[in-house]
């Protein structure tokens, strides 16, 4: 690294979607301890990014309809300029996270995270958040529920939608 270069922090957000009601349903209706249903989102460069169903969103830090996050994750510091950053968020969102993309247990908010942490950071989002799909789905009830589930596109309101959202 150049020790003259402009280092960014880098953050992730965490929020619990079910408020609390995950650690208590889970085990009667899953039969195993889930702590959340956990969302996502990076925060560097003094904004909040994140990923739904209508493509990449950005808002200040808590901006969101969610509010301040559950937990912050410090995720280490970058010098990948803000404007290599934005380039890379727009070419993302011409491609592989365009609204339409968004799948709830394949393709979500934690795989965009998880995946702009390590860009920017060389770092993963902890293992709890990326395996919590596979951990439900590993149930018969999240069988069940699998197809309800699938036709469900999380977007927290309160974002602007970077790139126009949704490409058909």
């Amino acid at each position: 690294m150049d020790k003259n270069a402009t280092r960014y922090n880098v953050q992730l957000y965490i929020y619990d979607l079910s408020r609390g009601m995950a650690r208590n349903l889970s085990p009667i209706m899953l039969g195993k301890q889930l702590d959340g249903i956990w969302h996502t989102a990076i925060v560097a460069y003094g904004d909040e990014f994140f990923f739904g169903g209508e493509g990449i969103s950005s808002c200040s830090p808590g901006g969101t309809m969610l509010g301040s996050p559950d937990t912050v994750v410090e995720l280490g510091e970058t010098e990948v300029s803000e404007e290599i950053f934005m380039d890379y968020l727009s070419s993302l969102g011409e491609s592989t996270y365009r609204g339409d993309r968004y799948r709830l247990f394949e393709h979500n908010c934690n795989t965009f995270t998880n995946e702009v942490a390590q860009f920017l950071t060389g770092r993963s989002i902890p293992s709890y958040i990326t395996d919590l799909p596979s951990e439900v789905l590993s149930t018969p009830f999240g069988q069940i529920l699998r197809p309800i589930l699938d036709s469900i596109h999380i977007a927290p309101p309160g974002g602007n939608v970077i790139n126009g959202g949704r490409n058909v």
